[in-house]
């Protein structure tokens, strides 16, 4: 199959997507889930699943398949998060002051949708659906306070961080069950990779030492489901919906004895409900409300001071709570080929105080985004679509979890991020 005018193949495109989104990773914004999919989503703070001008059903709602018409959709994202760290108050000697290394992402992604017949669409979306990262430079504590040698700000050698990525691959299929109404399913197939380097320290935290740090790379899979409804209420009104369970996971049997339950990190629970609203012929107004469920799985949402030992069963984890993000948007056609956007996403802060140390690691406190969006019509059938997104900084703050062993002497440490991102997106229709 070929996009008409572009001459280009939906399976080198698909490809190319792929092969690049292995290439990356990200620390995303509503907790470590992307604040939108798509740039014309994002560049509305993420309030989309409503909305049916988006080839990324997929990963918004599938039902909008059924909707959306013949079209693909190649963009990326230049992700720019600034994250970091302050211990103070140590009479230990651990006091630091650092920021991650790595503070540029690029994240493409792909979406492609085709309209079956008057009743029936299908699609696939090649996806990020989040993840983190931290680098932190070693040598930051003074030898003789951790051990003999100079160590990272968690004790351990040299540089300490992690780095998570998660590619989702949704194929999609939307059927009307109406003239006014469509649902839709994309099997979900999902590949993670994670390493962690540095975390030395933890190693005595768990009978599992070999499979703690410093281990390269490591792969988990897993298969899920999303599954969507969208209702067109009247000429102006229009009601959407989408839900996936947990996904399970393969484990990380290289970061066994770090993660809970031997190396398990599945993928949270999450639905989105929301609404467009046709205000006046060139504006729209979109409300979407997500619920993330992070606290339900153990390697994320347990507590990290649970006296358990790394890697057990139910033992400790970020201690991340469930994130509700409200995501507004408004999109204004200012001419025949120009379309504005401009929205806010204010979600939950999932890291709380108690849990400030293992979150040096994981620093997903930004609450609220401000995007704005653009999309510009090059033909007929092409279009370049940018959106821009700004998180101001946020913090969190809390006692060392280091000053169990150490005898209270560890000190406070703070933890914050702040984000931009800025990116493009080619899209076809014919």
């Amino acid at each position: 199959m070929k996009f008409k005018s572009t001459g280009i193949s939906l399976s080198k495109l698909a490809a190319v997507a792929m092969v690049a989104m292995h290439c990356v990773s990200a620390f995303a914004t509503n907790g470590y889930f992307s604040h939108g999919y798509g740039m014309k989503a994002k560049g509305m703070g993420g309030a989309a699943v409503a909305m049916t001008d988006s080839a990324f059903a997929g990963a918004i709602n599938p039902a909008i398949a059924a909707w959306a018409g013949n079209r693909a959709e190649l963009g990326v994202d230049v992700f720019m998060p600034e994250r970091g760290m302050q211990r103070s108050g140590s009479a230990a000697g651990l006091n630091a002051q650092l920021s991650s290394d790595s503070t540029s992402f690029l994240i493409p992604e792909f979406g492609y949708n085709r309209t079956i017949n008057d009743k029936m669409g299908v699609g696939i979306s090649v996806y990020g659906n989040g993840g983190m990262n931290t680098d932190y430079a070693g040598g930051s504590i003074p030898a003789g306070v951790c051990g003999p040698s100079a160590a990272n700000v968690l004790c351990g050698s040299g540089r300490v961080g992690v780095d998570l990525m998660q590619l989702i691959v949704a194929p999609t299929f939307a059927y009307k069950v109406s003239d006014k109404h469509s649902v839709g399913v994309s099997p979900l197939l999902v590949q993670q990779i994670f390493k962690a380097d540095g975390l030395d320290m933890f190693k005595s935290w768990t009978p599992n030492s070999s499979n703690v740090t410093n281990n390269g790379y490591d792969s988990s899979n897993g298969f899920g489901m999303r599954l969507g409804y969208l209702g067109k209420l009247s000429d102006s009104v229009s009601i959407g919906a989408s839900y996936a369970p947990r996904i399970s996971m393969s484990k990380f049997s290289k970061y066994a004895g770090l993660f809970a339950d031997g190396g398990n990190f599945d993928i949270p629970e999450n639905y989105t409900v929301g609404a467009s609203i046709q205000a006046t012929p060139t504006v729209t107004i979109a409300l979407d409300y997500q619920h993330i469920g992070y606290n339900a799985i153990p390697s994320i949402g347990n507590p990290s001071d649970s006296g358990t030992p790394l890697g057990a069963a139910n033992g400790p984890g970020f201690g991340w709570g469930d994130v509700n993000a409200t995501k507004v948007g408004i999109q204004w056609q200012a001419s025949a080929a120009l379309t504005l956007r401009a929205g806010i996403n204010v979600g939950d802060n999932p890291v709380k105080s108690r849990d400030v140390t293992f979150n040096i690691l994981a620093p997903g406190v930004v609450t609220t985004h401000y995007t704005l969006g653009a999309t510009y019509a090059l033909s007929p059938s092409s279009e370049i679509t940018a959106a821009y997104m700004v998180a101001p900084s946020n913090s969190v703050s809390g006692s060392s979890l280091f000053n169990g062993p150490m005898g209270g002497m560890a000190g406070n440490e703070t933890v914050k991020m702040n984000q931009q991102a800025i990116g493009v997106q080619f899209g076809w229709r014919w």
